[in-house]
Protein backbone atom coordinates (compact mmCIF):
# COMPACT_ATOMS: atom_id res chain seq x y z
CA UNK A 1 0.00 0.00 0.00
CA UNK A 2 1.14 3.52 -0.86
CA UNK A 3 1.37 6.06 2.06
CA UNK A 4 0.98 9.64 0.71
CA UNK A 5 3.12 12.59 1.67
CA UNK A 6 1.03 13.83 3.75
CA UNK A 7 0.60 10.70 6.10
CA UNK A 8 4.33 10.13 5.39
CA UNK A 9 5.63 13.71 6.96
CA UNK A 10 3.31 13.28 10.13
CA UNK A 11 3.75 9.82 10.68
CA UNK A 12 7.92 10.98 11.19
CA UNK A 13 6.63 13.21 13.40
CA UNK A 14 4.92 11.01 15.69
CA UNK A 15 7.78 8.12 15.32
CA UNK A 16 8.77 7.15 18.72
CA UNK A 17 12.86 6.41 19.14
CA UNK A 18 14.48 4.23 16.98
CA UNK A 19 14.30 3.49 13.73
CA UNK A 20 12.09 0.24 13.71
CA UNK A 21 9.50 1.50 15.73
CA UNK A 22 8.84 4.34 13.65
CA UNK A 23 8.57 2.25 10.31
CA UNK A 24 5.90 0.50 12.59
CA UNK A 25 3.88 3.76 13.57
CA UNK A 26 3.90 4.49 9.98
CA UNK A 27 2.43 1.41 9.34
CA UNK A 28 0.08 1.61 11.28
CA UNK A 29 -0.61 5.46 10.40
CA UNK A 30 -1.62 3.87 6.97
CA UNK A 31 -3.19 1.21 8.14
CA UNK A 32 -5.49 3.51 10.00
CA UNK A 33 -6.14 5.93 7.40
CA UNK A 34 -7.29 2.73 5.10
CA UNK A 35 -9.23 1.75 8.04
CA UNK A 36 -11.35 5.04 8.11
CA UNK A 37 -12.15 5.42 4.58
CA UNK A 38 -13.37 1.76 4.38
CA UNK A 39 -16.04 2.42 7.43
CA UNK A 40 -17.22 5.41 6.36
CA UNK A 41 -18.61 3.27 3.49
CA UNK A 42 -19.19 0.69 5.73
CA UNK A 43 -21.13 3.31 8.42
CA UNK A 44 -23.14 4.70 4.92
CA UNK A 45 -24.70 1.61 4.48
CA UNK A 46 -25.29 0.82 7.95
CA UNK A 47 -27.58 3.81 7.96
CA UNK A 48 -29.07 3.22 4.60
CA UNK A 49 -30.33 -0.45 6.41
CA UNK A 50 -31.29 1.08 9.94
CA UNK A 51 -34.80 2.70 8.76
CA UNK A 52 -35.67 -1.34 8.13
CA UNK A 53 -34.36 -3.94 10.21
CA UNK A 54 -33.56 -3.81 13.84
CA UNK A 55 -29.58 -2.62 15.12
CA UNK A 56 -28.62 -6.64 16.25
CA UNK A 57 -29.95 -7.73 12.98
CA UNK A 58 -28.25 -5.41 11.17
CA UNK A 59 -25.12 -6.68 13.29
CA UNK A 60 -25.61 -9.95 12.25
CA UNK A 61 -25.85 -9.06 8.28
CA UNK A 62 -22.64 -7.22 8.96
CA UNK A 63 -20.67 -10.33 9.87
CA UNK A 64 -22.32 -12.97 7.46
CA UNK A 65 -21.51 -10.34 4.57
CA UNK A 66 -17.40 -9.94 5.56
CA UNK A 67 -17.25 -13.41 7.03
CA UNK A 68 -16.92 -15.29 2.82
CA UNK A 69 -14.10 -12.35 2.01
CA UNK A 70 -12.62 -13.26 5.49
CA UNK A 71 -12.48 -16.78 4.74
CA UNK A 72 -11.42 -16.51 1.03
CA UNK A 73 -8.41 -14.33 2.45
CA UNK A 74 -7.48 -17.43 5.21
CA UNK A 75 -7.76 -19.55 2.31
CA UNK A 76 -5.19 -17.88 0.61
CA UNK A 77 -2.27 -16.96 3.12
CA UNK A 78 -0.54 -19.34 5.04
CA UNK A 79 -0.57 -19.83 8.83
CA UNK A 80 -4.18 -20.83 9.61
CA UNK A 81 -2.88 -23.25 11.99
CA UNK A 82 -2.93 -20.29 14.20
CA UNK A 83 -6.51 -19.65 13.89
CA UNK A 84 -6.72 -21.79 17.34
CA UNK A 85 -3.78 -21.02 18.99
CA UNK A 86 -5.21 -17.75 20.36
CA UNK A 87 -6.64 -16.52 23.85
CA UNK A 88 -10.13 -17.56 23.46
CA UNK A 89 -11.23 -15.27 27.04
CA UNK A 90 -10.31 -12.09 25.06
CA UNK A 91 -11.82 -12.82 21.74
CA UNK A 92 -14.84 -13.79 23.47
CA UNK A 93 -14.67 -10.21 25.07
CA UNK A 94 -13.83 -8.14 21.91
CA UNK A 95 -16.82 -9.83 20.00
CA UNK A 96 -19.55 -8.92 22.39
CA UNK A 97 -18.08 -5.06 22.63
CA UNK A 98 -18.12 -5.37 19.16
CA UNK A 99 -21.84 -6.19 18.85
CA UNK A 100 -22.82 -4.07 21.22
CA UNK A 101 -20.91 -1.30 19.86
CA UNK A 102 -22.02 -1.68 16.17
CA UNK A 103 -25.74 -2.34 17.48
CA UNK A 104 -25.53 1.29 19.68
CA UNK A 105 -24.14 3.01 16.58
CA UNK A 106 -26.41 1.52 13.82
CA UNK A 107 -29.36 2.92 16.34
CA UNK A 108 -28.17 6.48 16.18
CA UNK A 109 -27.56 6.39 12.52
CA UNK A 110 -31.31 6.65 12.58
CA UNK A 111 -31.41 9.37 13.88
CA UNK A 112 -28.14 11.50 13.58
CA UNK A 113 -25.94 12.49 9.74
CA UNK A 114 -22.77 10.38 9.84
CA UNK A 115 -20.69 13.59 10.08
CA UNK A 116 -22.61 14.09 13.64
CA UNK A 117 -21.99 10.77 14.63
CA UNK A 118 -18.62 10.98 13.69
CA UNK A 119 -17.69 14.49 15.75
CA UNK A 120 -19.41 13.01 19.18
CA UNK A 121 -17.48 9.33 17.94
CA UNK A 122 -14.25 11.24 18.13
CA UNK A 123 -14.21 10.75 21.82
CA UNK A 124 -12.63 7.69 21.18
CA UNK A 125 -9.19 8.36 19.93
CA UNK A 126 -8.97 10.73 22.73
CA UNK A 127 -10.59 7.29 25.35
CA UNK A 128 -7.50 5.19 23.59
CA UNK A 129 -4.75 7.88 24.65
CA UNK A 130 -5.89 7.90 27.80
CA UNK A 131 -6.59 3.98 28.46
CA UNK A 132 -3.30 3.67 27.15
CA UNK A 133 -1.38 4.61 30.25
CA UNK A 134 -3.14 1.86 33.00
CA UNK A 135 -3.29 -0.69 30.50
CA UNK A 136 -0.71 -0.40 27.82
CA UNK A 137 2.32 1.31 30.24
CA UNK A 138 2.63 4.15 27.71
CA UNK A 139 4.43 7.41 28.51
CA UNK A 140 1.66 9.82 28.57
CA UNK A 141 2.60 13.81 29.65
CA UNK A 142 0.94 16.71 31.40
CA UNK A 143 0.71 18.62 28.30
CA UNK A 144 -1.63 15.47 26.27
CA UNK A 145 -3.41 15.04 29.63
CA UNK A 146 -4.38 18.80 29.05
CA UNK A 147 -5.21 17.98 25.24
CA UNK A 148 -7.26 15.26 26.00
CA UNK A 149 -9.47 17.29 28.57
CA UNK A 150 -9.67 19.89 25.67
CA UNK A 151 -11.18 17.49 23.17
CA UNK A 152 -13.73 16.33 25.97
CA UNK A 153 -14.50 19.71 26.08
CA UNK A 154 -15.01 19.60 22.02
CA UNK A 155 -17.13 17.11 22.50
CA UNK A 156 -19.45 18.65 25.31
CA UNK A 157 -19.73 21.23 22.11
CA UNK A 158 -21.10 18.76 20.06
CA UNK A 159 -23.38 16.74 22.19
CA UNK A 160 -25.35 20.50 23.57
CA UNK A 161 -25.68 18.83 26.60
CA UNK A 162 -28.57 21.29 27.12
CA UNK A 163 -30.04 20.96 23.74
CA UNK A 164 -30.74 17.99 21.65
CA UNK A 165 -27.08 16.12 21.45
CA UNK A 166 -25.97 14.51 24.78
CA UNK A 167 -30.14 14.57 25.46
CA UNK A 168 -30.73 12.83 22.91
CA UNK A 169 -31.19 8.70 22.47
CA UNK A 170 -28.98 8.79 19.96
CA UNK A 171 -26.37 11.11 21.56
CA UNK A 172 -26.13 8.40 24.30
CA UNK A 173 -25.64 5.51 21.82
CA UNK A 174 -22.70 6.93 20.09
CA UNK A 175 -20.93 8.05 23.23
CA UNK A 176 -21.38 4.16 24.27
CA UNK A 177 -20.37 2.89 21.09
CA UNK A 178 -17.31 5.43 21.44
CA UNK A 179 -16.28 3.77 25.05
CA UNK A 180 -16.83 0.45 23.31
CA UNK A 181 -14.91 1.00 20.59
CA UNK A 182 -11.77 2.43 22.85
CA UNK A 183 -12.04 -0.92 25.34
CA UNK A 184 -11.72 -2.83 21.89
CA UNK A 185 -9.09 -0.98 20.37
CA UNK A 186 -7.11 -1.60 23.59
CA UNK A 187 -7.82 -4.95 23.56
CA UNK A 188 -6.47 -5.58 20.13
CA UNK A 189 -3.22 -4.22 21.10
CA UNK A 190 -3.08 -6.71 23.80
CA UNK A 191 -3.72 -9.76 21.89
CA UNK A 192 -1.83 -8.52 19.09
CA UNK A 193 0.96 -9.59 21.61
CA UNK A 194 0.42 -13.56 21.42
CA UNK A 195 -2.03 -13.55 18.42
CA UNK A 196 -1.94 -12.48 14.95
CA UNK A 197 -3.83 -10.36 12.95
CA UNK A 198 -5.29 -13.07 11.04
CA UNK A 199 -6.99 -14.56 13.81
CA UNK A 200 -8.23 -11.69 15.46
CA UNK A 201 -10.14 -10.63 12.20
CA UNK A 202 -11.36 -13.91 11.37
CA UNK A 203 -12.81 -14.87 15.28
CA UNK A 204 -14.08 -11.21 16.03
CA UNK A 205 -16.03 -11.50 12.29
CA UNK A 206 -17.47 -14.96 13.14
CA UNK A 207 -18.33 -14.05 16.56
CA UNK A 208 -20.18 -11.02 15.04
CA UNK A 209 -22.10 -13.60 12.88
CA UNK A 210 -23.17 -16.26 15.33
CA UNK A 211 -23.50 -14.22 18.19
CA UNK A 212 -25.62 -11.01 16.53
CA UNK A 213 -27.72 -13.84 14.62
CA UNK A 214 -28.44 -15.66 18.13
CA UNK A 215 -29.43 -12.20 19.62
CA UNK A 216 -31.56 -10.73 16.65
CA UNK A 217 -33.48 -14.07 16.17
CA UNK A 218 -36.75 -13.04 18.19
CA UNK A 219 -37.05 -10.07 15.96
CA UNK A 220 -35.56 -11.09 12.67
CA UNK A 221 -37.00 -9.47 9.74
CA UNK A 222 -36.05 -11.05 5.84
CA UNK A 223 -33.91 -9.22 3.79
CA UNK A 224 -35.41 -7.54 1.14
CA UNK A 225 -33.95 -8.21 -2.42
CA UNK A 226 -33.36 -4.40 -3.33
CA UNK A 227 -31.09 -4.20 0.15
CA UNK A 228 -28.80 -7.06 -1.51
CA UNK A 229 -26.06 -4.52 -3.06
CA UNK A 230 -25.95 -2.66 -0.09
CA UNK A 231 -25.21 -5.86 2.04
CA UNK A 232 -22.90 -6.46 -0.61
CA UNK A 233 -21.14 -2.99 -0.09
CA UNK A 234 -21.51 -3.81 3.76
CA UNK A 235 -19.32 -6.74 3.54
CA UNK A 236 -16.54 -5.86 1.62
CA UNK A 237 -15.70 -2.37 3.39
CA UNK A 238 -16.51 -4.07 6.20
CA UNK A 239 -14.23 -6.84 5.76
CA UNK A 240 -11.24 -3.98 4.24
CA UNK A 241 -11.78 -1.73 6.94
CA UNK A 242 -11.48 -4.61 9.95
CA UNK A 243 -8.49 -5.62 8.62
CA UNK A 244 -6.98 -2.59 8.24
CA UNK A 245 -7.82 -1.28 11.91
CA UNK A 246 -6.72 -4.32 13.51
CA UNK A 247 -3.27 -4.09 11.61
CA UNK A 248 -3.33 -0.05 12.97
CA UNK A 249 -3.14 -1.19 16.48
CA UNK A 250 -1.08 -4.46 16.08
CA UNK A 251 1.87 -2.34 14.62
CA UNK A 252 1.47 0.88 15.85
CA UNK A 253 1.63 2.47 19.65
CA UNK A 254 -2.22 3.05 20.69
CA UNK A 255 -1.35 7.14 21.29
CA UNK A 256 0.41 7.85 17.95
CA UNK A 257 -2.21 6.14 15.57
CA UNK A 258 -5.58 6.57 17.20
CA UNK A 259 -5.39 10.96 16.14
CA UNK A 260 -5.67 9.69 12.55
CA UNK A 261 -9.08 8.03 13.33
CA UNK A 262 -10.25 12.04 13.05
CA UNK A 263 -9.95 12.17 9.23
CA UNK A 264 -13.35 10.23 9.27
CA UNK A 265 -15.28 13.85 9.63
CA UNK A 266 -14.03 14.54 5.83
CA UNK A 267 -15.67 11.37 4.86
CA UNK A 268 -18.99 11.86 6.96
CA UNK A 269 -19.40 15.29 6.01
CA UNK A 270 -18.47 14.22 2.06
CA UNK A 271 -21.03 11.40 1.90
CA UNK A 272 -23.64 13.10 3.80
CA UNK A 273 -23.74 15.63 1.58
CA UNK A 274 -23.44 13.19 -1.72
CA UNK A 275 -26.47 10.85 -0.50
CA UNK A 276 -28.52 12.58 1.92
CA UNK A 277 -27.75 16.19 0.76
CA UNK A 278 -27.04 17.30 4.65
CA UNK A 279 -24.49 19.70 6.18
CA UNK A 280 -23.62 19.86 9.86
CA UNK A 281 -24.83 23.22 11.97
CA UNK A 282 -21.99 25.15 13.21
CA UNK A 283 -21.80 23.60 16.97
CA UNK A 284 -21.06 20.33 15.38
CA UNK A 285 -18.26 22.01 13.40
CA UNK A 286 -16.77 23.70 15.92
CA UNK A 287 -17.02 20.96 18.31
CA UNK A 288 -15.66 18.81 16.23
CA UNK A 289 -12.77 21.37 15.21
CA UNK A 290 -11.85 21.89 18.50
CA UNK A 291 -11.44 17.90 19.20
CA UNK A 292 -9.05 17.69 15.73
CA UNK A 293 -7.16 20.51 17.23
CA UNK A 294 -6.88 18.39 20.42
CA UNK A 295 -5.63 15.32 18.43
CA UNK A 296 -3.35 17.37 16.66
CA UNK A 297 -1.66 18.53 19.62
CA UNK A 298 -1.05 15.15 21.28
CA UNK A 299 1.04 14.44 17.72
CA UNK A 300 2.68 17.52 18.19
CA UNK A 301 3.79 16.71 21.67
CA UNK A 302 4.60 13.26 20.81
CA UNK A 303 7.11 14.98 18.47
CA UNK A 304 8.54 17.36 21.17
CA UNK A 305 8.67 14.19 23.76
CA UNK A 306 10.85 11.93 21.47
CA UNK A 307 13.04 15.10 20.62
CA UNK A 308 13.67 15.90 24.22
CA UNK A 309 14.62 12.19 24.84
CA UNK A 310 17.40 12.25 22.02
CA UNK A 311 21.29 12.83 23.23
Amino acid sequence: MTVCPGARAMAESVAAPGAALARQNLSGIAAMLLAVSCFAVMDASLKLLSPHYPPLEVVALRGWASLPLICLWLALRPGRAHLLKVRWGLHLARALIGIGMLAAFTYALRDLPLAEAYAIFFVAPLMITALSVPLLGEHVGPRRWLAIGVGFLGVLIVLRPTGAGMASVAGACVLGAATAYAISAITVRVLSRTDTTMSMVFWLTTMLSVFGTLAALPDWRPVLREDWPVLALLGVSGSFGQYAITLAFARGQASVVAPFEYTALAWGLAVDWLVWHTRPDAATLVGAAVIIASGLYLIRQERVHVAAEKP
